[in-house]
């Protein structure tokens, strides 16, 4: 009787301990590596709360913004072990991976505007894509808005002829590179995390991107001209470990879409908002010189960049660049 009483408290004692495991809460470790004041950084923060509003707290998203966990070299492959569960990378990130179609998105000035940006990314092209990382143990949610890159280095930058010779930072990208080399000048593939030293101590000569990344990173105090090219485009895929994510109870699942679905929507909203603040921002710095250019300075940058296109069409595909043509209108004729 001892052994049975025994035994019967054990058990509840075991019954106790599982229920009190299965209340834990699901951990998703986010990570990313910009600042949390940018639109990936407030885009995410905004998912972690909504995550745990519509899974009433059965799922606690942990948000390491800053490259504070990983780099954005090392974060791809720590997603695909398993030491993440979501990631918000650049779309450049994924040509280096092996899905080159995605570099779709580098090529210069193949959007015009928002509007002809989300015919892509919140259509059936932009699904078609999210796909091709499957078989690499990723499952893509959702596209997150940046915003349009720009030019900075400390000459002017009024020409194409202007960037000649200059040393610039892109991320790693064979499109961004074949750009840079359009402009006669010289792509210097870096991590995000070293570009403000990079700049300060002149291993770099000038750098592009969202005017919001240019400002929260304090680019714009070690770079005396920036010139409102509005060239390429900078967008996030919201990416998971395939397996932990195809692992999650079905109901959670559905609430994590969502939350998703909800942040996007956010995230989309706020970027050109944050931008348009960032640009505020570096005009009363006083530090940094800022020059729109005249639309015949546009059109010569255009010129400039435009046959990328073409060359890119061997690595990237040229179905998945006329896709992209005919979901926005663009003729590349015309320039």
């Amino acid at each position: 009787m001892k052994f049975t009483k025994k035994l019967a408290v054990g058990l509840a004692a075991c019954a106790f301990s599982f229920a009190a495991f299965a209340q834990q809460p699901i951990v998703i470790k986010f990570s990313h590596v910009v600042a949390q004041d940018t639109p990936k950084g407030k885009a995410a923060a905004f998912f972690a709360q909504k995550a745990d509003e519509l899974t009433k707290g059965k799922v606690k998203v942990e948000v390491y913004a800053n490259s504070t966990l990983y780099k954005d070299k090392e974060e791809m492959e720590a997603l695909q072990l398993g030491a993440v569960q979501m990631l918000a990378p650049s779309l450049a990130k994924f040509g280096p991976l092996g899905v080159k179609e995605f570099e779709v998105f580098d090529l210069p000035y193949i959007f015009d505007s928002s509007d002809h940006l989300h015919k892509v990314t919140a259509g059936d092209v932009g699904k078609s894509l999210l796909s091709k990382l499957e078989p690499k143990g990723i499952r893509g949610l959702a596209y997150w808005d940046n915003g349009f890159k720009s030019f900075s280095a400390n000459t002017p930058i009024k020409t194409p002829a202007d960037l000649k010779g200059k040393k610039l930072r892109i991320q790693s990208s064979k499109v961004l590179e074949e750009q840079i080399r359009a402009l006669g000048a010289l792509p210097q593939v870096m991590a995000f995390s070293e570009v403000y030293q990079a700049l300060q101590t002149g291993v770099v000569d000038g750098t592009e991107n969202p005017i919001s990344n240019l400002y929260t990173q304090k680019m714009h105090e070690v770079q005396k001209h920036l010139t409102i090219t509005e060239h390429g485009y900078l967008g996030y895929a919201v990416i998971v470990n395939k397996k932990f994510w195809d692992g999650l109870p079905a109901d959670i699942r559905k609430q994590l879409d969502d939350a998703m679905e909800q942040s996007t929507r956010y995230a989309n909203q706020i970027a050109k908002q944050e931008n348009d603040n960032a640009l505020e921002g570096v005009k009363k710095s006083g530090k940094t010189a800022v020059h729109v250019p005249s639309k015949d300075e546009r059109a010569a940058f255009k010129k400039a960049l435009v046959p990328v296109h073409q060359k890119m069409e061997s690595r990237i595909g040229k179905e998945t660049i006329q896709s992209v043509y005919k979901a926005t209108g663009f003729d590349p004729s015309k320039m």
